[in-house]
């Protein structure tokens, strides 16, 4: 008798102990539902197409994750200078960070074939460029074996060049020490042209013109509006070369980390801004060169003849400075035939 009553008093708590396993089931689900991922999006710019990008992308990214990511854009190198952003992004520090890629170079010399001068012809080009299925997966297979994940190839503008002293003819170039990116093609290129090439990240530009450092600097009208690069000097030259590409490199391990649902989000939403963010680009251009006019800086053409003969001297720049190393030249020569293509 004492035997069957414990038996039964032992079924009971079985069956209660199940039926609490059971409640638990569902509600540990919804709690992994209810987890909140944060999403850091880094940028070296401030109101120019990198930033923007990221902003974009954090309004798509939290409505369609239904608030499940929460996404903080830090523009204007916040998180650290270029090389560390990279870092940050590579380690997992930064979720995400929106690069000119030939700042990737360290991690993989192929990265900087976008800034191969002569490239392309216009921005539409570049557009179609950007967009090209060889050239995507190209790109945005690079550093794999290194932590990154490319999610958005774009376009941003041409690389001009902002001086102390007016740079209104070939001549002018003689002499100049001009920061760069950090791309071999930029530096061959400048070589050429008489100057002196300065590799230096975008935080460290601005004081160095103001302090002499440095005579001027490559890089878009964008930046010298939008970071005030007015105040440092006057004369910006429209060379339109080379273009300016960007690349969304995320953290590989954060990415395989988020739930399948989200991490489809996170790179369809990515790729879609790539895109998206095309006539934004061009009023943010548009508005960038009004900008600079309005607070008394000059914008200024090479003659055309001297525009002419400019690209020539950089038109072998690719081919020589690529022929160099193997793996980088049949890069080169696979964006390069698809820019033939989509002229």
């Amino acid at each position: 008798m004492q035997y069957g009553k414990r038996a039964c008093c032992s079924r009971t708590v079985l069956a209660a102990a199940f039926l609490g396993l059971a409640a638990a089931l569902p509600l540990g689900g919804a709690h992994a539902q209810d987890k909140q991922y944060v999403m850091k999006i880094s940028a070296p710019t401030l109101n120019a197409v990198p930033d923007t990008y990221g902003r974009n992308l954090a309004a798509a990214i939290e409505k369609d994750s239904g608030g499940r990511i929460k996404v903080e854009v830090y523009p204007a190198s916040q998180l650290g200078s270029i090389p560390r952003q990279i870092e940050g992004t590579q380690f997992g520090a930064i979720q995400m960070s929106v690069l000119p890629p030939e700042f990737f170079v360290g991690i993989d010399e192929r990265f900087e074939i976008m800034a191969a001068p002569g490239l392309i012809q216009s921005l539409p080009q570049g557009q179609r460029l950007a967009a090209d299925p060889a050239v995507q997966k190209l790109i945005l297979g690079l550093g794999a074996n290194k932590g990154l994940r490319g999610l958005g190839l774009m376009v941003a503008e041409g690389n001009e060049i902002i001086s102390r002293s007016p740079i209104r003819h070939l001549a002018d170039f003689k002499g100049k020490k001009l920061r760069i990116f950090a791309s071999d093609f930029q530096s061959v290129a400048l070589q050429r042209l008489g100057g002196t090439p300065v590799a230096m990240t975008l935080g460290d530009v601005l004081p160095a013109i103001q302090q002499g450092a440095i005579d001027g600097a490559y890089a878009g009208v964008q930046v010298f509006t939008g970071m005030h690069f007015y105040d440092a000097a006057k004369s910006v030259t429209l060379v339109d070369q080379p273009t300016i590409f960007l690349v969304a490199e995320a953290n590989a391990k954060w990415l395989d980390s988020l739930p399948a649902d989200l991490r489809e989000i996170v790179v369809r939403d990515a790729a879609a801004q790539a895109v998206a963010i095309h006539p934004q680009a061009m009023d943010i251009l548009e508005r960038a060169h009004k900008g600079w006019t309005e607070h008394g800086g000059e914008l200024i053409k090479l003659p055309s003849d001297e525009q002419a003969k400019f690209l020539d001297i950089l038109a072998s720049v690719g081919e020589d400075v690529s022929q160099k190393k193997p793996a980088v030249h049949e890069a080169y020569e696979t964006v390069k035939q698809a820019a033939q293509r989509l002229k």
